[in-house]
């Protein structure tokens, strides 16, 4: 904004460097130039101030489809002024000479016009193609649309004006088109992931049977071992009651061997003694009985003598004097 110092009926003017000063006197061009200082009569002197850096505005843009689906597309638009003269007299730029404010808004009528040139350009854009098509190739297309328009415009060559850049920050369709869009792909992705679920767990399971079948078969193997084992056992319990019974057996057979044979030699011993005994006469035997009694007198508590066994024994020794002298 331009400052302006009055002084009675003379004014100063003073401009920014980013200011284009175009001053009017009698409706003839006096001055034009960036960065201006002048003295003027605020009473004859018509001035215009035109901003030369470059100013942004916000794009927003909503349109249909080519099969009738809303979609809006964001961004924002870089212009800046060619020719200040030429639009200086395209459009209303003049200051106020006490405050320095301009008197109407320019900025705002040459951004309605920019947008409306967008609007334009992107809505025909839009109309070409279904919506699958726009988002799928971005907003890059729409973008070099929009340059190409905009830079062909003869409507903005006439005013003075240029476009320095176009940048778009979105091209989306409405919330529940998106939505709708989004199912698909979403139910795609969740169906592979159910299937790698179910993978997983099918996996799982496989190797939980095999686990299973192992144990099974460790089992299986266990018990058959176990069979054999027992088996095994019973053959050496039947082999050592087998070794236990021969070695009885022949235990048995020996000691029968031995008793017949000291039995036998018992038994020859005694028919031996048998055989000097029977001819003796029986005093003899007598004498000798009385003989072994007197020998084990030591250990006879009792000793009964029947009348029967002493009258034998008196006629024995009666006869024996006679047996003797024979």
């Amino acid at each position: 904004m331009a400052h302006i110092k009055n002084l009675g009926f003379v004014a100063q003017l003073r401009s920014d460097a980013s200011a284009h000063v175009i001053r009017y006197r009698s409706g003839r061009l006096r001055q034009s130039g960036r960065g201006l200082v002048f003295w003027f009569v605020p009473e004859t002197a018509s001035i215009a101030e035109v901003p030369m850096d470059d100013r942004e505005m916000a794009v927003f843009v909503k349109g249909r489809s080519q099969d009738f689906q809303m979609v809006a597309v964001q961004g924002t638009l870089t212009w800046r002024v060619a020719d200040p003269e030429l639009l200086a007299s395209r459009v209303d730029f003049s200051i106020g000479l006490v405050t320095g404010a301009l008197n109407g808004e320019p900025i705002q009528r040459i951004e309605t016009r920019l947008a409306g040139l967008v609007n334009q350009a992107a809505l025909q854009y839009l109309a070409q193609a279904p919506v699958r098509t726009l988002l799928d190739a971005g907003p890059e297309p729409l973008r070099n649309r929009l340059e190409a328009a905009l830079a062909g415009e003869a409507a903005l060559r006439d005013i003075g004006l240029e476009i320095v850049a176009i940048r778009l920050t979105d091209l989306a369709p409405t919330s529940e088109l998106e939505r709708a869009l989004r199912t698909p792909t979403f139910e795609a992705l969740q169906q592979k992931a159910d299937e790698a679920t179910f993978e997983r767990r099918a996996l799982a399971v496989e190797k939980e049977r095999a686990i299973a079948e192992n144990e099974l078969a460790n089992k299986i193997e266990l018990a058959r071992r176990e069979k054999q084992l027992i088996a095994q056992e019973a053959d050496n319990a039947r082999d050592r009651a087998a070794g236990l019974a021969d070695a009885s057996a022949l235990e048995a057979g020996a000691e029968a061997t031995r008793i017949r044979t000291v039995e036998g030699a018992r038994a020859e011993t005694e028919a031996a003694h048998f055989a000097i005994y029977r001819d003796l006469p029986p005093a003899v035997m007598l004498g000798l009985a009385a003989r072994e009694l007197a020998g084990k007198l030591d250990t006879i508590e009792h000793l009964n003598v029947t009348p029967d066994l002493l009258a034998t024994l008196i006629g024995e020794f009666r006869r024996a004097p006679a047996l003797v002298e024979r």
